[in-house]
């Protein structure tokens, strides 16, 4: 049986961290509906009989009855494919959710807080759905598959071995309980990372998030694409998502004014379909302000610059002068080795970079 696997599309998100960027949020919103059609064009032209959506389609705070009606128009061009839905935390089925009160087209299954089993010709499909924004039980323990000798396939949104407080509200599942009841696929959401083919044979599978969020989901984003059987198994990644957030380190240590700086940025060979977040890195000579300097870049593919450079300053040196400015140092010196927080110390480093140049 062949399919495809998607999960974490976050439908009419709101892009928050990406409000640097004046529109950009509404651009990748457009996005998301043309990378979803590229899923549904290719179930069509490779006639894919089953699609497995585990969770987060939409953002239920957000989501809009237009982009639903877009997504269930889509389903209709494709009715001969079964769908499968395992709502998530963002999108849970919610008495007032489009879930529950939209009439879906007739070949999807949108599966609810208790987990159940849809016998297809090929397979027998086992799904569960969040009720809520959390869950810490799915019930997935007292499971037991009756029909060993046919395909089984879960389709769930949740965290595979979590171990923290707060990965433990979104359905934490051991990948041993998962591997002793003898899933033969099972359709992962919620991490948006891809994982799959790490090891041989691999069957416990995350997609990662369809279209990427931002720039803590870097590379390269798209669907799974599976060929099962009960003996084997063949997965291939494709991306679709035609837009790749990337990270560039630009070291400023040789650098010696506001204006050097900005030339260097709007000299950076960027890739066309790239969106670029800027880490300035290394020991600055002068005072920056990120935002001031994000004013005059001319390359509309740069969205973020981030300060993550040290003054230049030999400030135990500075500590042991006799001087003003080297009992000034001390005491800041003497508050900066109290601090534990990463962004006190920042600030207090900047701090002491313009005490230093008001007292030059």
């Amino acid at each position: 049986m062949k399919f495809v696997h998607i999960a974490d599309l976050h439908f009419d998100s709101p892009f928050v961290n990406l409000a640097d960027k004046e529109g950009l949020g509404e651009t990748r919103r457009l996005e998301q509906r043309k990378i979803f059609k590229k899923v549904i064009e290719y179930i069509k032209d490779n006639n894919i009989k089953y699609l497995f959506i585990s969770g987060d389609l939409y953002e239920h705070k957000y989501i809009k009855k237009t982009t639903i009606e877009y997504i269930n128009n889509l389903f209709k061009e494709i009715p001969n494919t079964l769908i499968f839905i395992s709502p998530g935390n963002h999108d849970p089925y919610l008495k007032n959710s489009y879930y529950n009160k939209f009439n879906w087209n007739e070949n999807v299954k949108i599966f609810k807080n208790k987990i159940e089993k849809i016998e297809t010709e090929n397979a027998n499909i086992y799904g569960f759905g969040f009720d809520d924004f959390y869950c810490t039980d799915c019930g997935i323990e007292n499971l037991e598959i009756e029909e060993k000798n046919k395909i089984n396939i879960l389709v769930i949104h949740g965290t595979l071995n979590g171990a923290s407080l707060e990965e433990k509200q979104y359905n934490s599942i051991k990948s041993k309980t998962l591997e002793e009841k003898g899933f033969d696929y099972v359709a992962l959401g919620h991490i948006h990372k891809l994982d799959y083919n790490t090891y041989e044979n691999q069957r416990i599978v995350y997609p990662g998030s369809t279209a990427s969020l931002g720039f803590d989901e870097l590379g390269q984003h798209g669907m799974i694409v599976g060929e099962l059987d009960k003996e084997k198994i063949k997965l291939e990644f494709i991306p679709i998502d035609e837009t790749e957030f990337e990270i560039q380190n630009l070291d400023i240590t040789q650098i010696n004014s506001k204006e050097e700086l900005i030339e260097t940025i709007n000299e950076l060979n960027i890739e066309e379909n790239n969106l670029i977040e800027i880490y300035l890195t290394g020991k600055r000579n002068f005072e920056i302000d990120t935002y001031e300097i994000k004013k005059f870049i001319t390359n509309e593919k740069i969205i973020k610059i981030k300060n993550k450079t040290k003054i230049n300053y030999n400030l135990e040196k500075i500590a042991e002068e006799n001087t003003l400015r080297g009992i000034f140092v001390k005491k800041m010196l003497d508050k900066y080795n109290l601090l534990e927080s990463e962004e006190e110390k920042s600030i207090l480093e900047n701090s002491i970079e313009i005490g230093l140049e008001s007292l030059i």
